[in-house]
């Protein structure tokens, strides 16, 4: 059932919804401001990397 529901979650959301609920969850995990301002940099990098800015310039 477990299975089941995954699935349907998974088809159900959008590729952008996804990635945002990931990363928000990862950055609720922080234990410290430190931490948090860690993952939030870890998190615009890994965006940056998905979705270069010199790709959407004409």
């Amino acid at each position: 059932m477990y299975l089941i529901s995954r699935l349907f979650l998974f088809l159900t959301k959008s590729y952008d919804e996804r990635v945002k609920e990931r990363n928000d969850a990862y950055l609720a995990e922080a234990t410290d401001l430190y931490d948090l301002e860690f993952r939030m940099r870890k998190v615009d990098r890994e965006s940056q990397m998905r979705h270069p800015s010199w790709m959407s310039q004409n």
